[in-house]
């Protein structure tokens, strides 16, 4: 991949996503970790939004991957409708946001994986959400498809862990601040189908949101749509730059971070021709707390969030947010001290 010119800091304004280069980085030069950590803290304290080149995930992987969502997306419905993890079109209403009053169902249809578990595995024993088991296309159904998948997730798994010196650093933490506490990530996907359809009024591919986790990773999908919400409050269409991976913050992380790194709303549009998404969210393990750093808290910038669990978190996520019918009953997530969730496994 060649290297993309590096947008910094001084050039940019709350209109324009920034272009982090991650070469350097992974290639171990000194001082890029400092050099890197410092504009994604300018991309995260000021935009929300970031993409990374020079990212080390091959072309001919994300095209294959992007293939591979073609060809389950091309399933007859009855057949897509069997699988437990598959989400059809109008099944979402993000009543959870606060950047819009979402009162349609989302277009997407989608397929929710997660990180693949052993069937002993504790999470999956207890029957904690989103650790498995997955449902996978049988091997007659669709040729080789769970492996290659499993090759991408490995792959965006890889470069988020690589990724977490930066964050750290970016917080003005130690460089191994995250180390242990993302052991068995509770990454999640979502592989997402939007229809060239025609929307009714509030009604979107999916609607104006934040994401709920650490960070997401999205590769660049061919076909426009994705637009972020800006400082301003305008709507301002992602650009295609080829082999780029998007990048921002969710909530858990937002609140980690007392509130300094944004959690950036965004929404897709009805696309003109079928677009297809990768959406990978790079999660700790299920017991991480987010409480307040140290770093981002003080006399002027007091604690703004009670600790909260992950899973705990990501349980009222999508228990607000998947419905049946629209309820606009939505509480808090539970603090650590309200969990019902076992301390350990």
């Amino acid at each position: 991949m060649s290297t993309a010119e590096v947008i910094l800091p001084d050039e940019l304004s709350d209109e324009e996503i920034p272009i982090l280069d991650l070469g350097p980085f992974l290639a171990g030069e000194d001082g890029a970790l400092e050099r890197l950590a410092s504009e994604l803290r300018y991309a995260q304290e000021n935009i929300g939004f970031y993409f990374i080149v020079n990212h080390g995930v091959p072309q001919e992987l994300l095209d294959r991957t992007t293939d591979n969502l073609i060809r389950f997306f091309d399933l007859p419905d009855e057949t897509k409708r069997s699988f437990p993890n598959y989400v059809p079109p109008l099944s979402t209403i993000y009543v959870s946001s606060t950047v819009n009053e979402n009162t349609k169902p989302d277009l997407n249809e989608m397929l929710r994986m997660v990180r693949e578990r052993p069937d002993d595995h504790p999470a999956i024993k207890a029957g904690l959400t989103s650790h498995g088991p997955n449902h996978w296309p049988a091997e007659d159904l669709l040729p080789g498809w769970k492996s290659q998948m499993l090759e991408y997730y490995d792959a965006m798994e890889n470069l988020g862990s690589r990724m977490l010196p930066l964050y750290a650093t970016a917080l003005d933490m130690p460089a191994d601040y995250f180390d242990g506490l993302f052991d068995d990530p509770v990454w999640t996907t979502r592989n997402q189908h939007y229809a060239a359809v025609e929307a009714e009024e509030n009604q979107f591919g999916i609607a104006p949101h934040r994401d709920h986790g650490f960070l997401t990773l999205l590769p660049v999908a061919a076909e426009a749509g994705l637009q972020i919400g800006t400082a301003s409050g305008q709507w301002i269409p992602v650009s295609n730059i080829e082999g780029a991976i998007i990048v921002n913050t969710g909530e858990f992380l937002n609140r980690w971070t007392n509130g300094r790194f944004m959690a950036t709303p965004h929404r897709v549009i009805p696309p003109k021709n079928d677009r297809y998404s990768l959406a990978f969210f790079y999660n700790p393990t299920w017991d991480t707390v987010a409480d307040p750093l140290p770093t981002c808290v003080s006399a002027d910038n007091p604690a703004q969030f009670k600790p909260v669990r992950f899973q705990d978190y990501r349980d009222w996520y999508l228990n607000v947010n998947y419905l049946t019918e629209l309820d606009k009953a939505t509480p808090e997530p539970p603090s650590v001290e309200e969990s019902t969730l076992p301390r350990s496994l």
